[in-house]
C-alpha cells in the first residue's frame, strides 16, 4: 500500500483542530515512504477525496468524520480507511449509548442522565458535569457545582446537540486518566494535569494548556489498560482509539467516552503514548494505513 489519502478539515467545529491533525499526519506518513494526497473536505462527503488511492487515513474529528458519515460513504465505495467502522463510530460517537455499552460489559462508568432545557434540576446530587451527548472535543461542557449554574449548562450543551439533548453525569473527583489503545492492545497510561484541574478546550489543544504524565505502573493503570481493552472490545472498535478514565480517591476508575479519532497535533496523546512504547510517530501511522480496511 503505498498512495494514501489524509482526510482533514471537515464541517465541524474541529476543523482546524482535524487540519493540525492531517497536516501532521501527512508528513509522518510521507515520512514512512508513502504517497499521501492531502484531502481538505469541505462538505460532508467523500467526493473531495482522490479515488486513486490504496486507503484513506481519516483525520477527521467531530460530525461526520466521528459519528459514521464518512466511514459509512467509504465502505459503499469499498475503500479502505483508518480507524473503527461506521458502526462502531456512530455508537462511541453517542454517549448514552456508549455507556450503557460499557456497562453491560463490565466497564464503570458514572451515574448519569439525559436532560433537556425543560429538566429544572440535576436529578442526582451536584456536582455534575454536563456536556453534549453527540459531540467531542469538550464544548459545551461545564462543571456545575451549585444549583444556579444547572440551567445555562444545560442550555449550552443542548444547543451543540441536533436533538436538543444534553448528558448529565456524576462529577467523579480525582485524576484524569487517558489510554491509547492501538490494534486491540493498550499503550502506556497518560495522566492528564489541568489547570484547576479541569480538562477544557483549552486545556487540550493550547501549548502549555495541560501537562501530560506518565505514572509509574500500578494496580490503577493495569486496570485502566485493561478496562481500555475492553471498551474497545465491547463497542466494536478497530485502528486507534483512546478511552478517557477518571481515577477516583478510592481507587475507582470510571470510563467517561470512547473517542474513535484520536488527534495527531502537537498536543495529542495518541503520539505521544506511542512514542513511550517506542513506536515512533511514521511507524504508527504507516501500522494504521497497513491494518486499513471497509466494511
Amino acid at each position: 500500500m503505498r498512495r494514501v489519502a489524509v482526510a482533514m478539515g471537515g464541517v465541524s467545529h474541529e476543523r482546524e483542530i482535524s487540519l493540525r491533525s492531517g497536516a501532521a499526519v501527512s508528513e509522518a506518513l510521507r515520512q514512512a515512504g508513502y504517497e499521501v494526497a492531502e484531502a481538505r473536505l469541505t462538505r460532508e462527503a467523500i467526493d473531495e477525496i482522490p479515488r486513486d488511492v490504496e486507503a484513506v487515513f481519516i483525520a477527521l474529528h467531530g460530525g461526520y468524520g466521528e459519528n459514521g458519515g464518512v466511514q459509512a460513504d467509504l465502505d459503499a465505495a469499498g475503500v479502505p480507511y483508518t480507524g473503527p467502522g461506521a458502526a462502531a463510530s456512530r455508537l462511541c460517537m453517542d454517549k448514552p449509548a456508549a455507556k450503557r455499552v460499557l456497562a453491560a460489559a463490565g466497564v464503570p462508568v458514572p451515574e448519569g442522565a439525559v436532560v433537556t432545557v425543560g429538566v429544572t434540576a440535576c436529578p442526582f446530587a451536584l456536582p455534575a458535569v454536563v456536556k453534549p451527548p453527540r459531540d467531542g472535543s469538550s464544548v459545551g461542557l461545564t462543571k456545575v457545582s451549585e444549583p444556579g449554574q444547572w440551567a445555562e449548562a444545560v442550555r449550552a450543551a443542548c444547543a451543540q446537540d441536533a436533538r436538543g439533548e444534553a448528558l448529565a453525569e456524576r462529577y467523579v473527583p480525582g485524576r484524569e486518566l487517558a489510554v491509547a489503545v492501538v490494534n486491540g492492545v493498550a499503550l502506556p497510561v497518560i495522566e492528564i494535569v489541568a489547570p484547576g484541574g479541569w480538562y477544557d478546550w483549552h486545556a487540550k489543544y493550547a501549548p502549555g494548556g495541560s501537562r501530560h504524565v506518565f505514572p509509574e505502573e500500578d494496580a490503577a493503570t493495569r486496570e485502566a489498560r485493561r478496562l481500555a481493552e475492553r471498551a474497545y472490545a465491547a463497542t466494536g472498535c478497530r485502528g486507534a482509539v483512546r478511552v478517557d478514565f477518571r481515577l477516583a480517591p478510592d481507587g475507582g476508575l470510571y470510563a467517561l467516552e470512547v473517542n474513535t479519532a484520536p488527534g495527531c497535533t502537537g498536543t495529542s496523546l495518541l503520539p505521544e503514548a506511542a512514542k513511550r512504547a517506542g513506536i515512533d510517530f511514521p511507524t504508527l501511522c504507516a501500522r494504521l494505513v497497513e491494518a486499513a480496511r471497509h466494511d
